[in-house]
């Protein structure tokens, strides 16, 4: 428990604001402290000069009562510090603080004279306080110190703590809930997803994965994983369906080539021409078995990285040619359209072999899907730098959906084949440095062209 997320996430959240809580509190206590003082002394500052002015303008006509510069000054307390001694300013009993305390130095400075009294009458008492020179003509007699206690300072200070204390209190807990809320939104389609997984895991690939509203981080994780399980089941399907295709595809060649090598072992067979008839179709499937076999090596070594490549001078119309003449026969037997356009003879660096074998496949696809009676047309062109070979044909077309998924590997339209042909030509193409482009719209087939630079 204490090592989940779903604790982890809102105390580390909750730690934060308590730490950051504390040092707002703090630095306002003390900038609270510092303009409470500033202010107070302000204050003190304007009383004192205020009495010292009542003083000043009765000063000459009779002795000013105590109670007058009492009730100047509001709550906060007189005292009189003498500078020349004996000498009688108020009428009433006035607490004067030692000889000494103030110099005259300190009295006619342009700034506020402040200091911190202990009065002894009142034991244990600290006043802050500030000090107005007393003047008769040009003779400083004493100075008045208005005072109030710094008990009372602090009182204000306790008063903000509480406050801020009580804030901050309840600002802990709205922020604790909100903590709870937002990591259970967090971790609730986390722990979703982490089940998802396991059903994933377990081969069970049709799971359905949550989706959270929004488009934050969480709802695109989960988008993400939702891509990730239907091209993982995708994935699961089609290798069943190469299974199910090399299976069949195996078992057809071989089936025919038993049959005739038992028919030969047997004795079956004994006309020369049968014989060798046999002899043939035994040939032809087992070629068939070994193109099978080489596709299914090919495509392993393209996604594995480990494909060679071999690099000659190959004349582009020359192979051309030979792609197209190896596929006369079957047009003709099916009274296919087919048509060449070799008009340029470029010559090219690349690997003569591949570059026929991603012809060939494109050509065996055009045939695979042309109805008798149809058009393909092969065409080989050169321009800026980049050589084109065009296979065209009038076949069904392939619709959007469909334009990518015809070049993975043991995908087919119909169910039938291995799926390899497209795959492989479109990984050759990379590995050659160049490229297949399709273009092709349903009911008006469909046009692959390959792009390979021209080095």
């Amino acid at each position: 428990m204490l090592g989940s997320l779903r604790f982890r996430l809102p105390a580390f959240f909750l730690l934060g604001v308590v730490l950051a809580g504390v040092v707002a509190t703090v630095i306002s206590i003390r900038f609270f402290q510092s303009y409470t003082r500033a202010r107070t002394i302000h204050e003190l500052r304007s009383e004192s000069i205020g009495i010292v002015s009542l003083y000043a303008s009765q000063a000459g006509q009779q002795e000013v009562p105590i109670a007058t510069l009492r009730k100047a000054i509001g709550g906060d307390h007189i005292f009189y510090v003498p500078i020349v001694p004996g000498a009688s300013l108020f009428a009433g009993p006035l607490p004067h603080l030692p000889y000494g305390t103030l110099t005259k130095k300190q009295l006619s400075s342009s700034q506020p004279t402040t200091l911190n009294v202990h009065y002894p009458q009142k034991a244990g008492t600290t006043y802050l306080a500030v000090a107005e020179p007393v003047t008769i003509g040009t003779q400083v007699l004493g100075a008045l110190v208005v005072a109030t206690p710094v008990s009372s300072l602090r009182s204000r200070w306790l008063v903000l703590i509480g406050r801020l204390a009580i804030a901050f209190g309840g600002g802990v807990l709205v922020v604790g809930l909100l903590g709870v809320y937002l990591t259970r939104r967090i971790t609730r389609p986390l722990l979703g997803l982490s089940a998802a997984a396991d059903e994933i895991a377990a081969g069970h690939y049709d799971v359905e994965v949550p989706q959270p509203p929004g488009h934050d981080e969480i709802s695109q994780l989960s988008a993400r994983f939702s891509d990730m399980a239907a091209k993982l089941s995708e994935a699961e399907q089609l290798s069943r369906n190469f299974l199910m295709s090399v299976s069949h595809e195996l078992r057809t060649p071989l089936t025919a080539i038993r049959g005739h090598v038992s028919a030969l072992r047997e004795g079956v067979i004994d006309d020369p021409e049968a014989y060798s008839s046999s002899l043939a179709v035994i040939e032809e499937e087992a070629m068939r078995l070994e193109r099978l076999v080489g596709d299914v090596l090919d495509l392993a070594k393209l996604n594995a990285h480990r494909f060679t490549v071999l690099e000659e001078e190959v004349d582009m119309r020359d192979l051309c040619e030979r792609a197209y003449a190896a596929f006369g026969e079957i047009a003709r037997q099916r009274s296919i359209d087919y048509r060449r356009d070799f008009e340029v003879k470029p010559v090219i660096v690349t690997d003569g072999d591949r570059v026929l074998q991603i012809i060939s496949n494109l050509l065996s696809n055009a045939f695979r899907w042309t109805p008798e009676g149809g058009r393909i047309a092969l065409a080989l062109g050169a321009e800026n730098g980049t050589v084109s070979v065009v296979v065209s044909d009038s076949g069904p077309g392939i619709s959007p959906e469909e334009r990518e998924r015809i070049f993975r590997p043991f995908w087919s339209r119909d169910g039938g084949g291995t799926g390899l042909g497209l795959a492989i030509a479109r990984e050759l193409a990379v590995a050659l440095g160049g490229r297949i482009d399709l273009r092709s719209e349903p009911g008006l087939g469909a046009r692959f062209e390959l792009l390979l630079p021209d080095r």
